[in-house]
């Protein structure tokens, strides 16, 4: 089911008296939520449906993640979609966790304080045209103190009418644009700090920070070929979640193509395609905060590494080189066609692709 028909069937059919035993239609359908959306989501995030513990909430939600920022709703900035308590409405929303300062807020105003304090120093620190045409807080129809908490929570938000419902791709084009806010909101959160206020409850101010650089390779200096060639298959490059799940989507997509995707004993390449006698070398790269510079430049500057050391120093056929993305590179496809580099992205329909990626068969064109 697609993102509107799943929300749909769950405005129909949820019913909070029917508890939440396997065999409760709605419930089992927020159970395969994160399975039904598998490759609707934007690449690398995770989704998983919660209709209660114990017993059936009066908001049922689908939380949607970015594993390198939570994968654990109880803490730290995540998307959900959450239903009123009367199911006239359903709302994206990016949320704060909430149930991890329980013990240090309890469940009722300070702990709803604190959030929406919180919520406000996060909007602060977003462009002010990614959260343009979005509210700040929305209303579930609910007096328990959970989903007041939510309401106090909400970074940004967009309420539907489950009555009328937008259009697939016009949920898919939220969702992903969500998606991005997610990521500058981590990067704004990683600059908020909490002081004690006379009242004895904590206080966010933001403060001014470095983002941290990754450092995989440190100390990596190989002496010649022969030497890249075996300290490279020794080092352990740290991937994240997201590297992770763009790789095995695509390598389910593209295997219905025909190819083979090869990852085992890849290392350090992401993945091999074969095809009749043809080999091609993929670099996937997870593009954060809408912005692809980086993520190009480093696709650009390892698939050329890994040709030259992997491939040609070790007297091999160069590949054909691919670079995977989990979203739109824009004008940076043709720099790379150039560069005798093909691409292909994620996209809220499925995937797209460079000329030569289409030339190739292994994106439709568009």
């Amino acid at each position: 089911m697609d993102i509107r028909d799943l929300l749909l069937e769950l405005a129909r059919t949820y019913d909070e008296g029917k508890g939440t035993s396997s065999g409760v239609h709605a419930q089992d359908l927020l159970r395969r939520a994160g399975e039904e959306w598998r490759h609707l989501l934007p690449a690398g995030f995770d989704a998983e449906g919660n209709g209660g513990s114990g017993g059936a909430s009066r908001t049922p939600w689908i939380g949607v993640y970015d594993p390198d920022i939570t994968r654990d709703p109880k803490k730290g900035l995540y998307l959900a979609y959450i239903f009123a308590a009367d199911l006239s409405t359903v709302t994206l929303t990016l949320q704060q966790g909430v149930t991890s300062l329980q013990a240090k807020l309890g469940e009722g105003e300070k702990r709803r304080r604190y959030l929406q304090s919180r919520a406000k120093q996060l909007r602060a620190g977003l462009a002010k045209d990614l959260v343009e045409g979005w509210d700040a807080r929305p209303d579930f129809k609910c007096d328990v103190l959970r989903a007041r908490s939510y309401e106090a929570g909400s970074v940004a938000a967009r309420t539907y009418d489950t009555a009328a419902m937008p259009t697939e791709i016009s949920l898919r084009e939220d969702l992903w644009h969500m998606a991005e806010v997610l990521q500058h909101a981590a990067a704004v959160e990683r600059n908020l700090r909490d002081e004690m206020a006379s009242s004895g409850l904590p206080v966010t101010k933001r403060v001014e920070g470095e983002e941290e650089e990754h450092a995989g390779l440190d100390g990596f200096r190989p002496k010649d070929g022969s030497d890249y060639y075996v300290l490279i298959r020794q080092r352990k490059i740290k991937k994240s979640r997201s590297h992770e799940v763009l790789v095995r989507l695509f390598g389910e997509y593209i295997e219905e193509r025909g190819f083979v995707p090869i990852t085992k004993k890849m290392h350090p390449k992401d993945i091999v395609l074969r095809r009749d006698g043809v080999e091609w070398m993929v670099e996937a790269k997870t593009v954060k905060r809408g912005n692809p510079t980086k993520a190009v430049r480093e696709a650009l500057g390892q698939l050329y590494e890994y040709s030259h050391f992997l491939y040609e120093e070790q007297g091999k056929g160069e590949p054909f080189l691919l670079a995977l993305f989990t979203e739109d590179i824009k004008a940076y496809a043709p720099y790379l066609e150039k560069r005798g580099i093909a691409s292909v992205w994620k996209t809220v329909e499925g995937w797209a692709g460079s000329p030569m990626a289409v030339a190739w068969g292994m994106v439709d064109e568009q």
